[in-house]
């Protein structure tokens, strides 16, 4: 298979793995959106804590070049965790939200 098509995969199986995940609090539902035409695959959380509207990104990821970026990770465990452990390596996994200098000592790639 595939080197891409096995990524996809796994970032769609992944991502809606933690999409399953209900927040202990509030009313908040969880979305996910896959752009397979741009590579493009995020969880977005909608709803209400109490009074207060919640809104946002849980999980963005991008493939690019044969890579894996994270652009955000708002889970305690770390998505990449999740994507090692489904089979993919280290040196395809970009932590894109660290800055370009910090990447050399995060333990992944580059870019």
């Amino acid at each position: 298979m595939d080197k891409v098509i096995q990524y996809r995969q796994i970032i769609q199986e992944t991502l809606l793995a933690h999409s399953k995940i209900k927040p202990a609090y509030g009313e908040i539902e969880m979305e996910v959106l896959f752009d397979q035409e741009r590579d493009r695959y995020q969880i977005l959380r909608a709803g209400w804590l109490q009074k207060s509207r919640v809104y946002g990104i849980l999980i963005h990821i991008d493939l690019r070049s044969n890579k894996v970026w994270i652009q955000y990770d708002g889970t305690e465990v770390g998505v990449a965790n999740d994507l090692l452990e489904r089979g993919i390596p280290r040196e395809d996994i970009v932590l894109a939200y660290h800055s370009p200098f910090m990447r050399q000592y995060d333990g992944f790639a580059v870019s």
